[in-house]
């Protein structure tokens, strides 16, 4: 396998030359073949053979012309493969070569192993440095070139080599007779040979040995994103083979031998396996078309094991974490999953848990994360919807119907009225399975998968971009009304860290719905500031905003997450009014609002979360506002339209695409959060002290100083006056204020 230096200073002329010497060899085999058969064959087969020449010369002359001709054939698959070898090589060496060459130029270095860093690092330049500065997006798609070229050449390389000893390797006394018209061809028919001997693993249940099953997570490592090798494993394992599969391996009847001694194994053959049935539901053939329509048929079968049995929803939603499920296939099964489920609770009589519990006195244990034992279709299917933003958006904003009459899935999965799922609950007595549900929310008002790790805000640029964004928000609009108080967040345990994510992710139009007071936003230019029209905001109404993110900032990794988006959403804001200072004003004043919303919310937490302990108190508002002061580094560019790299610390684990209130060249601009956070508060953990203990005035100070901080920024960067300092500051103390009054409910407390 090529590696970085190897690829870059390939020397691809042997390799052409071997091409051309192939091809000079098939048309001589191909002319000894001609020689054979309408030669030596046919003089064979008109002469007159007696006696023992008619049961061996014979036969021997007619194997040997077959052997020129199998040698022809083994040539010509030889040379082909070599052929596309040395297309695909000098391909993804041109990639590579251009990657380099062109890196300098954005003022990036790539060292002899492929490590990308700076040309001259930010600390190091002078101070008449005018070079490119390049950005993380920048480092990003250098670092992709790079991993896609090398891909490109790795994947001929394996595809090459196994053709090749396939070719020669088989029989030392004759020609394989194997034939590829490509490289293309010969990767095919890998793919299909993996997928069999992996289906043959499959068939032995859990009788099959920890070696083989190490041997299945490897075809399905080996072969993950080739939707052809998918594609035949789902065929060959047949959709019987593959829920009763998984039933038999989770049977506790017979101590599920596998998984009792090998659970990590499992966890990554259920991930890969996953992986494999999400690209083959790609397929559009006619068998896979099939193959997609009888799952879904299958899924009110009972599936039976020696000692239990699932229903075959409840399998396969577990085969449904991981991956991008077809967005079509994820309608139907999504469909159909409901339909059932109504049916078998009689609309609410009885509840889901009840309902695919079935009253089993040892149910198969169907999902193996250790999160739960994957009873409930409902979570694997929110997950897979959690993969698929249009697949979740089109979900939650349509009905499923069941006879005559139809129920919109918003109702039935986050509705809290009479027609609200019943869903299972915990150990504790608490529901659970809103994780998932959260994780669904996110991609379907986000646009991107609930744990991308490098997401960004998608693109408004076509027609059927700009229908999403306002499907997205109208969702968003539903999400911000249902959960505008602590009690509805608190009924759907373990939901909270999306709603902050998706609250970060249209903090653009928070924002823009709480510009007004009096209903005086027609008039007051708000529209224009905000970029209403070019962003497609929504108003979410600046009541039902309000009291969203004051449930929402009651909780620490929530106000964390939020107050980070507001503060890099705020600094872009204030960027995209220009060279207007006054505008600029208005909305560092507007931000500054938002801030004072959010920390006023969070006062009243913990205050509440604490009572009388008001040393406890004092502490968890001191550890906030260190927080804050780490995350006080935000700063705008000084003309129209140029973004400085924003770098907002966070609590939340994952990266999350706030969106900014301009584009730059290329797209939209994207903020990265980044969990350094985590690291400082380690270094910085609070005691006892008395130094520690200075109370809540400490933490508002250090949360007005981060309120401050973008305009700050800008008013150096623009030289203002002191005294217009001195005035905005003043002003600014007031609408901070305002903004904790907003949130205010009368804070009893003390606090």
């Amino acid at each position: 396998m090529p590696e970085f230096s190897d690829l870059l200073n390939a020397r691809l002329g042997s390799l052409k030359d071997a091409v051309d010497d192939w091809t000079e060899t098939v048309k001589k085999l191909e002319k000894l073949e001609e020689q054979a058969t309408k030669g030596l064959l046919k003089k064979a087969e008109k002469a007159d053979w007696k006696g023992e020449n008619a049961g061996v010369t014979l036969p021997f002359v007619k194997k040997t012309a077959k052997e020129f001709g199998d040698a022809a054939k083994e040539a010509q698959s030889i040379r082909n493969i070599l052929r596309d070898a040395h297309t695909e090589f000098k391909a993804a060496k041109a990639q590579l070569v251009k990657a380099v060459e062109e890196a300098p130029k954005k003022g990036i270095r790539i060292d002899s192993s492929g490590v990308v860093s700076y040309q001259i690092h930010p600390d190091r330049r002078p101070k008449d440095y005018d070079g490119p500065e390049p950005k993380e997006a920048d480092f990003d798609q250098v670092r992709a070139d790079i991993k896609q070229a090398l891909q490109r050449a790795n994947e001929a390389d394996e595809v090459a080599s196994r053709a090749l000893r396939t070719l020669v390797g088989k029989d030392k006394h004759n020609f394989s007779g194997t034939e590829y018209d490509s490289l293309k061809q010969a990767g095919r028919a890998q793919d299909a040979q993996d997928a069999r001997a992996a289906a043959r693993i499959v068939a032995k249940g859990d009788d099959a040995s920890p070696e083989e099953i190490a041997r299945l997570n490897k075809y399905f490592e080996n072969n993950r994103g080739d939707r052809y090798f998918a594609e035949r494993f789902a065929l060959e394992v047949g959709v019987k083979g593959n829920l009763e599969y998984w039933v038999d391996m989770g049977d506790p009847s017979d101590g599920s031998r596998l998984g009792v001694d090998h659970p990590k194994e499992i966890k990554e053959l259920q991930k890969n396996w996953s992986l494999t049935l999400a690209a083959a539901t790609h397929s559009d053939s006619a068998e896979m078309n099939r193959w997609k329509a009888d799952m879904i048929k299958a899924g009110d079968d009972i599936i039976q094991s020696r000692g239990t049995s699932a229903h075959g929803f409840q399998v396969m939603s577990n085969l449904m974490r991981e991956g991008v499920y077809d967005t079509k296939f994820l309608r139907m099964f999504g469909d159909a999953v409901v339909v059932s489920e109504r049916q078998m609770t009689g609309d609410g009589r009885i509840s889901a848990g009840q309902a695919w519990g079935s009253g089993l006195a040892m149910p198969p244990r169907l999902n193996w994360d250790g999160k739960d034992i994957g009873s409930d279709p409902m979570t694997g299917y929110l997950e897979a919807l959690g993969h698929n933003p249009e697949a979740s958006l089109d979900f939650f904003s349509r009905s499923t119907k069941l006879e005559d009459e139809k129920l919109s899935n918003w109702d039935y999965f986050v509705g809290q009225g009479k027609d609200a799922r019943g869903w299972p609950v915990d150990h504790d007595g608490k529901p659970k399975g809103f994780e998932n549900l959260g994780h669904a929310l996110e991609a379907a008002t986000l646009g991107y998968s609930y744990d991308d790790a490098n997401p960004s805000v998608p693109s408004m640029r076509t027609e059927e971009q700009i229908e999403a964004r306002e499907a997205r928000t109208a969702l968003m609009s539903k999400i911000v009304e249902t959960y505008g108080s602590a009690e509805a967040i608190e009924k759907h345990p373990g939901i909270s860290d999306s709603l902050a994510k998706m609250a970060a992710g249209h903090i653009d139009s928070l924002n823009y719905s709480t510009a007004t007071f009096g209903s005086n936003e027609g008039v007051n230019g708000r529209d224009t500031r905000f970029g209403a029209e070019k962003n497609h905001l929504a108003d979410f109404d600046a009541a039902a905003s309000t009291n969203f993110l004051r449930a929402l900032a009651g909780d620490e990794g929530a106000y964390n997450t939020v107050s980070a988006a507001q503060q890099a959403y705020g600094t872009s804001l204030m960027a995209a009014q220009g060279e207007d200072q006054g505008d600029v004003k208005r909305v560092a004043m507007h931000s500054i609002m938002m801030h004072g919303m959010l920390d006023q919310a969070r006062f009243e937490a913990i205050g509440q979360e604490f009572a009388d302990e008001k040393e406890a108190a004092n502490r968890e508002l001191e550890k906030q506002g260190a927080w804050r002061d780490f995350a006080a580094g935000a700063v705008i560019g000084t003309t129209v339209g140029v973004a400085s790299e924003l770098i907002i610390p966070t609590r939340a684990a994952a990266a999350i695409a706030v969106p900014l209130a301009f584009e730059v060249a290329g797209g939209a601009a994207e903020t990265y959060m980044s969990n350094q956070t985590l690291d400082w508060l380690k270094e910085n953990e609070f005691d006892n002290k008395q130094e520690a203990l200075e109370g809540i005035e400490a933490a508002r100070a250090t949360g007005q100083q981060n309120a401050m901080a973008p305009f700050l920024n800008y008013a150096v960067a623009h030289g203002m006056s002191e005294d217009e300092i001195w005035d905005f500051s003043a002003a600014a103390e007031g609408s901070y204020n305002d903004g904790r009054a907003r949130s205010d409910t009368k804070d009893v407390r003390g606090y």
